[in-house]
């Protein structure tokens, strides 16, 4: 992906080399193993495992604020997420005037390292990244990507993390436009199966949302940019991720989609620019 020497987000809240120990940071060994595996790109799932996260790595109760000058890697990838968040802005801003959908509020960013507090409750880098609605902020732990490559077989590439970062901007745009809050709606009012493919649902709605905002930001591709998203897409599939840590698939079980269908949802996106056609919920409900 082009990048260097374009306009960078005033959106972004760094927060990386501040470091805590303590119950924040408990969370990782197996634990966070278990709640990447659950909850990866944690949609708007913040909130929900915040307390799971505390709750197990609550066996220390103090904490310590470090902090630490950020490496030169950390910097230029500071520099690449900002610009990123960037042309998620530029994008969203001239579709909604387009679309009538008034004005957009652009969301920020918070880069993080071992764990991070929000108006969801804490997190650490176990939840992945995830939107919390509640302060209208997307979260990064960057060491997710290095999971995302050696554990569960994704390319990597800077287009892979700029898929990411699209993915929770498109729960952003879910919240501003009122999906999020019509889905715990009728989530509350449904069985577990029913709730689990309004997941799947809105989770998918997302990812068409990421592949707009790469329609629209072509320009700026390179060879082998989709191929990178698609190889992420593909990685976290509700399907794959179950064959490959269970060796069985129960589709019942499924919140996020299967690998097919979040590619295919990302490409429709890609290939028609065009939000109108983000309709997955007659897709997957009916």
């Amino acid at each position: 992906m082009k990048w260097q020497g374009r306009r960078k987000s005033g959106n972004l809240e760094d927060r990386r080399g501040m470091g805590t120990k303590g119950k924040l940071a408990a969370g990782g060994g197996v634990i966070a193993v278990v709640v990447i595996l659950l909850q990866l790109f944690g949609g708007e799932t913040g909130q929900q495992l915040a307390p799971i996260i505390e709750q197990v790595g609550g066996s220390q109760t103090t904490q310590q604020v470090q902090q630490r000058e950020l490496t030169e890697q950390e910097v230029v990838m500071g520099n690449f997420m900002a610009t990123v968040l960037a042309d998620t802005e530029d994008v969203w801003n001239r579709l909604f005037r387009e679309n009538n959908l008034g004005d957009y509020k652009e969301p920020k960013m918070v880069l993080f390292t071992d764990a991070v507090r929000t108006a969801c409750g804490n997190a650490s880098s176990a939840s992945g990244p995830f939107y919390c609605p509640g302060d209208q902020k997307v979260y990064m732990d960057l060491v997710f990507f290095d999971e995302l490559k050696t554990r569960f077989g994704a390319k990597g590439g800077d287009f892979a993390i700029a898929y990411v970062t699209a993915h929770e901007v498109g729960h952003h745009i879910q919240t501003i436009l009122g999906t999020s809050s019509k889905v715990r709606q009728l989530q509350s009012q449904s069985n577990q199966t029913q709730a689990n493919k309004l997941s799947v649902a809105q989770e998918l709605q997302a990812d068409f949302y990421a592949g707009v905002w790469a329609h629209h930001n072509r320009q700026y591709l390179q060879a082998g940019d989709i191929e990178e998203a698609m190889s992420a897409a593909n990685a976290v599939g509700d399907d794959a991720i179950q064959r490959r840590t269970r060796g069985s698939v129960n589709s019942d079980s499924f919140t996020h989609g299967t690998s097919e269908q979040r590619m295919e949802w990302f490409m429709k996106g890609y290939n028609t620019g065009n939000m109108s056609n983000g309709d997955t919920f007659s897709a997957i409900l009916n």
